[in-house]
């Protein structure tokens, strides 16, 4: 995901779509389904997290990141569980304290989004 993402931002700018691309009803489609998807899992996520910055947090580091956020924040979870877990801890148990991860994707997710409209401008 990192590769590709990277190689398609030094191929065209994230803003930088042709107009005949962004209006098109598979680009449309495909969009809503990737951020239906976003927001789907962010319900989960909402649930999981306890502070409202964290949640705030992993919604733009979500938004902005897609699903590099989203596997990063199940590498957290998968990698938090010991041998005597069960499956319903990664899912139903609920976390305590801020998540610093989220803040450093949300504050990178946001700037590069930030960035990539200012060089379009």
């Amino acid at each position: 995901m990192l590769w590709v993402t990277s190689w398609a931002s030094f191929k065209c700018p994230l803003f930088g779509v042709p107009h005949s691309v962004a209006i098109h009803p598979w680009f449309i489609a495909t969009l809503f389904d990737a951020y239906w998807g976003f927001v789907t899992f962010y319900i989960w996520v909402a649930y999981k997290e306890t502070r409202w910055v964290s949640k705030i947090s992993w919604l733009l580091a979500i938004l902005t990141l897609g699903n590099i956020a989203m596997s990063v924040f199940c590498l957290i979870e998968l990698f938090s569980i010991k041998s005597k877990d069960s499956i319903s801890s990664i899912l139903l148990l609920r976390k305590q304290g801020i998540s610093y991860t989220a803040l450093i994707l949300a504050i990178l997710g946001t700037s590069v989004t930030l960035y990539a409209a200012y060089l379009i401008n």
